[in-house]
């Protein structure tokens, strides 16, 4: 007696469907490697499970790619070309911001302001004088603070006068003229850079 006709519909039971994909899987790649060797033809075969599993077929002799190749040449079409303009107006958009913020830093720093019209400029003026005063207003708190910047003046340090020289960006040499003043036995000691080198200050 002949096997009964299967009917073809899904598989409603998860474990028969991944076990009927599996077998039918190696079955379909084994009919393709057949092709692939008996008749020297070209096969590429791309699966993927219900899970989401990856599986592919190409025949030795080619590549997945020549075989993308072969296909666009074949039917005529392009299958990266939408993909390709979608990432050249990203670039074209990203570029045009890079272009912009660059321009911002060079105007907030004085150049590039020849294109400016007088509204811009004076738009341009308000941020700065903005950004000056947001600055102003955390430094001079910190400046009227008599203990932002101190140190015990036995860890060899000038205190406070070396902390607001450090903080209002005065030079190291500067900010050691007046350590110097309050240990001038330093100089005695190996442990200053000595009175001719303070004249660099």
């Amino acid at each position: 007696m002949g096997r009964g006709k299967i009917e073809i519909r899904r598989i409603e039971n998860a474990t028969n469907r991944q076990v009927t994909y599996s077998k039918r899987r190696n079955g379909i790649f084994k009919k393709a490697q057949e092709l692939s060797v008996l008749c020297d033809a070209k096969v590429s075969l791309i699966m993927f499970s219900t899970t989401g599993k990856f599986h592919e077929y190409i025949s030795p002799s080619v590549s997945t790619k020549k075989i993308y190749d072969d296909y666009q040449k074949a039917l005529g079409i392009d299958l990266w070309k939408t993909h390709y303009e979608r990432m050249q107006e990203h670039l074209r958009k990203l570029k045009e911001i890079n272009n912009r913020l660059r321009r911002e830093i060079r105007q907030r720093m004085g150049e590039d302001l020849h294109g400016l019209r007088i509204h811009e400029l004076h738009g341009l003026e308000q941020e700065m004088a903005e950004s000056l005063t947001n600055i102003r207003d955390r430094k001079e708190p910190k400046c009227e603070d008599p203990h932002y910047g101190l140190v015990d003046n036995d860890d060899g340090i000038g205190g406070y006068d070396y902390g607001v020289a450090l903080g209002n960006g005065v030079s190291d040499i500067y900010a050691y003229r007046s350590q110097h003043n309050h240990h001038p036995h330093l100089d005695h000691h190996g442990g200053g850079f000595g009175s001719h080198d303070l004249r660099l200050a």
